[in-house]
Parts: structure tokens; sequence; C-alpha cells
């Protein structure tokens, strides 16, 4: 039977939305690092036409500051 069109990318757009849903987003190593640096905060990852396009992180967590007498919340955003 010769395969139907569009098919395959219905196939890989399931297994996509699948791993979305999963949390299977990061390599492995990647994983290994967040959690060696207690990383909190969110990861984005752009992409276009299959290929990353611009990525970034966004950190948030509480931190002791010497200017801040209370243990306030400090954000960074870096994107490339």
């Amino acid at each position: 039977m010769p395969p139907v069109p569009g098919e395959g990318e219905e196939i890989g757009f399931t297994e996509f939305r699948r791993k979305i849903r999963g949390g299977e987003v990061l390599s492995a190593a990647m994983e290994r690092l967040l959690s060696q640096i207690q990383f909190n905060g969110r990861v984005s990852v752009i992409t276009q036409n299959g290929r990353v396009l611009k990525s970034g992180y966004e950190e948030g967590y509480f931190r002791h500051h010497p200017y801040a007498k209370d243990g306030t919340i400090t954000f960074s955003k870096c994107y490339s």
C-alpha cells in the first residue's frame, strides 16, 4: 500500500506533541546540567523551519543580596 500524503507529517507532529506533554524536550545532558546548578526558571527555544532561531532563559529564585534586607526575587534574562 502506498503511503498517504501527509501521513508522515501527521505521525511526526503527534510524536512532537507527545514529547512536549511528557516534558521530553531537553537532552539528558542538559537536564543533568540544570539539576547540577539547581536551575529554577524557564528555558525558551524559538524555531523556524525546524531550526533553532533563538534560545534563552529566565531564572527566578530567592536570593539574598547584601543590598536587600529580605530575600527578594531576582530575575535575569539572557537571549542569544
